[in-house]
């Protein structure tokens, strides 16, 4: 019989346990947090208007761009405070899930 997991240990907020881990959990890709000063789109749609040009100044917060998606106008905000570094779409560009829209430094 193939043996589908294996003894290890588990760290959960400080505690440890000893169990048993499947391989895929053995084999998963480590998690690597989001990036908060790139904004990305959240669902597939298009880029209706972009309120901001490289180089400005914006406040947590600020409207950035629109994006239509699913005949709604969602107003994309600012994560953070900063300037804006880069616009990697233009008015009209149809994007993805998790497509890069626009960077803020």
């Amino acid at each position: 019989m193939k043996k589908t997991s294996q003894e290890g240990k588990l760290n959960i907020d400080g505690t440890v346990y000893r169990t048993r881990l499947s391989r895929k959990f053995i084999k998963r890709a480590p998690f690597s947090p989001s990036d908060p000063f790139l904004l990305t789109s959240i669902i597939p749609g298009t880029i209706l208007d972009i309120m901001v040009k490289p180089g400005q100044t914006v406040v947590k917060g600020e409207a950035l761009m629109i994006l239509e998606a699913m005949k709604m106008q969602n107003v994309l905000k600012s994560p953070a405070g900063g300037t804006v570094r880069m616009i990697a779409v233009k008015k009209g560009d149809r994007v993805g899930k998790g497509s890069p829209l626009l960077r803020i430094g």
